[in-house]
């Protein structure tokens, strides 16, 4: 779950499901050990999180659809977080992507070489032709969105990332304007299914495949 590269030794690491806020506060305490000079806190983590919606720097608060109330009543929390980017929503289903790395080529680079280790993936499962794109930002299938993504840097070391829309419900989007677009993305399901392909394998064989690609392109 490692791979060395010119001035780092960076590895992934598989945190299962947890709350968006324990998985942020991985991510922050790595930044601060990074800052403080321990540059093999860098990790790249993949995880699942429970129900969330999360607000990104530039979000507008009516693109999330519906009150507080119904949010409870579906077991949805909602977060306001220092990411960029909109609004977007974060569940089962998802593939949570978290760069902790010094950004030593810049910001659109490593977003850049996670898009690309994230085509790679779906090229593998028979999606191809998928690609990063810097604007609107993502990974997208096509007209469609597959991960969202919204950093926050500092000092030259970034938290947040990717998500990559693996198996959401698809009801779960209708409470959102996911990151303003008016519509909602894909999923590599679905984009599987609508080519009579197989089913992606369970998040854990993704994160397993997935992340020896990510530390390739990051090192």
């Amino acid at each position: 779950m490692s791979a060395a590269g010119p001035g780092r030794d960076l590895t992934w690491r598989w945190l299962g499901r947890i709350a968006h806020a324990t998985a942020l506060a991985e991510q922050e305490a790595r930044r601060d050990h990074i800052l403080a000079g321990d540059d093999a806190a860098q990790a790249v983590l993949l995880c699942e999180h429970e129900p969330i919606i999360t607000l990104g720097r530039s979000a507008r608060p009516d693109h999330v659809l519906v009150d507080a109330a119904a949010l409870a009543a579906r077991g949805v929390a909602l977060a306001q977080t220092e990411r960029g980017g909109d609004v977007t929503y974060h569940g089962p289903g998802q593939l949570m992507i978290y760069p902790v790395v010094r950004a030593r080529a810049g910001v659109v680079p490593l977003l850049a070489a996670v898009g690309a280790a994230i085509a790679e993936l779906c090229a593998e499962l028979g999606l191809p032709g998928v690609e990063f794109r810097r604007d609107p930002a993502g990974v997208w299938c096509g007209d469609r969105k597959l991960a969202a993504c919204g950093l926050h840097l500092r000092r030259g070391v970034v938290v947040h990332g990717f998500a990559l829309d693996v198996a959401t419900p698809e009801e779960m989007w209708r409470l959102i304007n996911p990151c303003g677009l008016g519509r909602p993305g894909t999923s590599i399901a679905a984009a599987l299914a609508e080519r009579g392909a197989p089913p992606p394998p369970p998040l854990p064989e993704l994160a397993a495949r997935l992340g020896p690609g990510l530390v390739a392109r990051l090192v």
